[in-house]
């Protein structure tokens, strides 16, 4: 069993007070709070070893490169990469879909199909239209049923020789879907497609290990695991990233440089043009010691106790739908209250301190799909409790008696 309350104790932001009440923050879909141990970790860097790296002789380089790499290869442990080189640092999944596009660009030719699914991100869909429509391919989407969850039928129908890669998220940042990765990859790989998995929403829940995954790429996002903004990782299968072409030219990702040709650098830095975030690749690996040493398992006892808790708490509310009621779930929940705006209870409870996401989560086909504008968004972390549970659906109760 995990101390909650000494655990809370590490997030200074969850002691404050917003709007006069204590803070309930049911936002980490969006972003996770930091620990101290992670806020520190970015002073000590700027203040102790702040330099460039790769590219110095002196002391500072080289603390800051041996860090940094250092944290390349805690990242390669977590995930169970076969090979540091396989993990590169980028600033954030968007960067990290948008790198595999930019490769696959010169992959795919008329007729080849790109298969994405219906549960996806606004970033894992509108890189893929503009690559399509760059290349002549053609999109297509894995369909979704009423509770969330993809249609396996469908999907291996979709599947063929044309079908070059596929797209889909581990776990739907608007539901909570934990969608069938295994199942999806082999099926994927039968008919020789490549596999990209956001695993944006995944990571703050699971280790995902990328081996047994038998994933090509998997992508995620520093800031939603405590770690800071602007950072995130792109996993990539060896054969894959020495196949595609760079995605960014400049300084680190030569080998020589001439007017006549230019060659490039070996893996992972012909993918990291640039100075890097030095200090958020470095505080990245902060962060996922600090969760690995809470644990994984202890993480998703406490998050799916919250799920349950919270789900069987919102749905005593007259007229409250819960939006994603997939079998395979995690801590978040979608709901709107019979005609009121979702906007409208967001504003409200905010007053209150409590801190939820309103909107269509950039998943408007999500919102489509059901003829909604968007949903009032629920997602809980491991530093949560019932008792902040307790205080929003008494928030959101307020906040419906004022609305109807």
């Amino acid at each position: 069993m995990l101390d909650i309350q000494k655990i809370r104790t590490d997030f200074p932001i969850l002691s404050q007070k917003v709007n006069g009440k204590p803070l309930v923050y049911f936002d980490n879909g969006a972003t996770s709070q930091k620990p101290q141990i992670v806020l520190d970790a970015i002073t000590k860097y700027y203040s102790e070893i702040n330099a460039n790296i790769h590219r110095g002789v002196h002391t500072l380089s080289q603390l800051a490169t041996d860090a940094y790499e250092e944290s390349r290869k805690k990242i390669q442990t977590h995930i169970n990469a076969k090979f540091s080189h396989e993990v590169l640092f980028t600033s954030g999944t968007t960067h990290g879909i948008n790198l595999v596009t930019n490769g696959f660009g010169s992959i795919l030719k008329p007729g080849d199909e790109v298969l994405v699914s219906a549960l996806e991100h606004h970033s894992n869909i509108v890189p893929w239209q503009m690559l399509c429509e760059k290349t002549g391919a053609t999109l297509k989407v894995i369909p979704m049923d009423e509770n969330g969850e993809l249609i396996m039928l469908e999907y291996d129908k979709l599947l063929s020789e044309k079908t070059k890669i596929v797209t889909v998220n581990h776990i739907s940042n608007a539901l909570g879907t934990i969608n069938p990765i295994e199942y999806m990859t082999e099926k994927a790989h039968e008919v020789g497609a490549a596999i990209l998995i956001d695993g944006a929403q995944a990571t703050p829940h699971l280790k995902p290990d990328v081996q047994e995954l038998d994933c090509d790429f998997y992508v995620f996002s520093g800031h939603k695991i405590c770690g800071p903004t602007g950072t995130g990782i792109l996993y990539g299968k060896e054969e894959w990233l020495n196949k595609l072409p760079p995605y960014q030219g400049g300084g680190e990702m030569i080998k020589e440089v001439t007017f006549e040709k230019t060659t490039y650098a070996d893996l992972p830095h012909k993918f990291e043009a640039g100075t890097p975030n030095i200090a958020g690749g470095i505080v990245l690996g902060v962060a996922i010691d600090y969760l690995n040493k809470i644990g994984f398992e202890n993480i998703q006892q406490q998050e799916k106790e919250l799920l349950e808790y919270g789900t069987k708490r919102l749905l005593e509310i007259d007229g409250l739908k819960i939006y994603g009621t997939s079998k395979e779930k995690t801590s978040v929940i979608s709901f709107n209250i019979d005609g009121i705006h979702p906007y409208d209870i967001g504003t409200i409870i905010d007053k209150q301190g409590i801190a939820v996401r309103t909107g269509h989560h950039c998943a408007q086909p999500i919102m489509n799909f059901f003829g909604i504008p968007g949903t009032i968004r629920a997602s809980f972390s491991f530093y949560n409790t019932k008792e902040e549970i307790d205080l929003m659906i008494e928030a959101v109760k307020k906040a419906q008696r004022m609305l109807s």
